[in-house]
C-alpha cells in the first residue's frame, strides 16, 4: 500500500471528515481516517496544534472503489454460510457494511458541523470512526487470509440511503444511523460468531468480537447525543425517535432483539418494540 500523503497540516476536522469521504480505495479510506483521528486525539490531548471543528462541503455520496459492483439489495446472491464461499460472503458483507460506516461517522462531522454541539460530540465520531476503520481493515486481513478480498464479491448498494435521507436532520440521523442500523448489528453478530467458531475460522472470531464490542459504544453515541437534542428543544425522546424512524427508516424492527446490548447501548425496548410489525413487546 502507498503511504498516505500528509495533507493535514491546517485543516479543520470538517475538511480532514470530507478528505476521508472523498477518498476512494478503501485500504486508503481507512489509513486516512486513523491518520486524522490519530491528530485530533493528539490535539485534544494537548500534545499537537489546535484543530478547529470548522465547516466543509462533504458530497452527498462519499467516494468509492471501482469494485465490488453495488447491486439491489434483492440482486445480491445469497450464499449459505455453511460453506466456505458463504463465509468468504459473509465477510465480505462485513467489510463493505464497515467501509459505509468510516464514511458514516466522518460524514456526521463533516455534514453537521455547523450545529453547536459540545467538543465531545467530535470526539464520539472521531473515536467510532476510527474504530470502524479497524473494523474494515480487520473484515480485509480476514477475506486474504481466506484466498479472497474486499471487491471480489459484489455487495448492497442501499447502504448510504439513510445518510441521504437524513443529509439535513441530525437527530433524524443519530435515530436511524447509530440507533436503528448499528444497534441491528448487536443483534446479529453473536450469531456471526457461532458460525466462524463451528469452522474453526479464529481470525474472524476474534476480529467479530473486537467488533461487537465496540459497536456498542458507537450505539451508545447515538442515543446519547439524540438525548441531548431532545432535552436542548424539551422533546419525548421515545416519541420523537419513533416519528423519525418511521419517516427515514423504510421498513420495520425486525426481532428477535440482542436486549441486553441494546439496554447496554442506551436502548430501553419502549424505543425499538413499537416499531415492529405487531407493535407490541411480547410478554414475560
Amino acid at each position: 500500500m502507498t503511504d498516505t500523503p500528509n495533507s493535514e497540516a491546517g485543516m479543520s476536522l470538517a475538511e480532514m471528515a470530507t478528505e476521508v469521504l472523498t477518498t476512494a480505495d478503501g485500504r486508503h479510506k481507512t489509513a486516512l481516517s486513523r491518520q486524522h483521528a490519530a491528530r485530533w486525539f493528539a490535539y485534544r490531548r494537548g500534545e499537537a496544534g489546535e484543530i478547529p471543528v470548522g465547516t466543509a462541503n462533504p458530497p452527498l455520496r462519499p467516494a468509492r472503489p471501482e469494485k465490488p459492483e453495488l447491486l439491489d439489495p434483492r440482486d445480491v446472491p445469497k450464499r449459505k454460510p455453511g460453506s466456505e464461499a458463504g463465509r468468504i460472503a459473509l465477510l465480505h458483507a462485513v467489510a463493505h457494511i464497515e467501509l459505509n460506516a468510516v464514511d458514516l461517522h466522518w460524514d456526521i462531522i463533516a455534514r453537521f458541523s455547523h450545529v453547536p454541539m459540545p467538543i465531545g460530540f467530535f470526539d464520539d465520531w472521531v473515536k467510532a470512526a476510527d474504530e470502524e476503520s479497524k473494523h474494515f481493515n480487520l473484515m480485509c486481513d480476514c477475506l486474504e487470509s481466506l484466498g479472497s478480498h474486499y471487491g471480489a464479491l459484489p455487495a448492497h448498494a442501499g447502504m448510504w440511503r439513510a445518510a441521504e435521507d437524513t443529509a439535513e436532520d441530525l437527530m433524524g440521523r443519530l435515530a436511524v444511523v447509530p440507533m436503528v442500523l448499528e444497534a441491528r448489528g448487536l443483534d446479529v453478530t453473536p450469531g456471526m460468531i457461532k458460525i466462524f467458531r463451528q469452522a474453526k475460522l479464529t481470525q474472524a472470531v476474534e476480529a467479530l468480537e473486537v467488533i461487537y464490542k465496540e459497536e456498542v459504544g458507537h450505539v451508545a453515541y447515538g442515543s446519547k447525543w439524540f438525548h441531548f437534542l431532545c432535552g436542548r428543544e424539551n422533546l419525548d425522546p421515545k416519541d420523537v425517535f419513533h416519528d423519525l424512524v418511521r419517516t427515514y427508516f423504510h421498513s420495520t424492527l425486525k426481532p428477535p432483539f440482542n436486549e441486553e446490548k441494546r439496554a447496554e447501548a442506551g436502548l430501553p425496548p419502549d424505543f425499538y418494540w413499537p416499531l415492529t410489525d405487531t407493535g407490541a413487546q411480547p410478554a414475560g
